[in-house]
């Protein structure tokens, strides 16, 4: 029982502590992956920031903005061991909740048409398409576009 227990996914607060593990993370599944200092200010402006843990791993983080009424997924990560095992699914759930418990009545995000696998996490979650950011994303020598997406929250 306990191992099964040990294995179930566990939130806590992200910390400048966690920051190595996380930059590690984020280079090994992104070819323009988020700087310390993006999570570096996202942590200090007060966003929440939540590593979830597996069976005492790092298995991922996400990292929301809610401010009047709206909230904003800026970063839904899964660690590479941990990907295509529910663990996406399971952050998306927390972070919805979490942007119900702080008020807000939709969230939003942008994600990169080439990550098929982040969108179609986010198209099953009910999320809809609402727009399009151009040249949004660093690309190698380009720009991509972000496809922007919203969920209206139920209260």
């Amino acid at each position: 029982m306990s191992a099964q227990l040990d294995r179930l996914p566990r939130y806590r607060r992200m910390t400048a502590a966690d920051l190595d593990a996380v930059i590690a993370i984020e280079d090994a599944i992104y070819p323009h992956p988020w700087t310390r200092g993006n999570f570096a200010d996202s942590i200090a402006a007060g966003y929440h920031c939540w590593i979830v843990e597996c069976g005492g791993a790092m298995a991922g983080y996400v990292v929301v903005a809610v401010a009047a009424g709206e909230a904003h997924l800026l970063n839904l990560s899964v660690a590479a061991p941990w990907q295509r095992r529910g663990i996406g699914r399971e952050v998306l759930g927390f972070a919805l909740k979490l942007a119900r418990d702080y008020g807000a009545r939709k969230i939003l995000l942008e994600v990169r048409p080439s990550n098929t696998a982040a969108l179609a996490l986010y198209v099953a979650g009910g999320f809809s398409e609402i727009g399009v950011r151009r040249g949004y994303y660093p690309a190698g020598d380009a720009r991509e576009d972000a496809i922007v997406l919203q969920l209206e929250l139920q209260q």
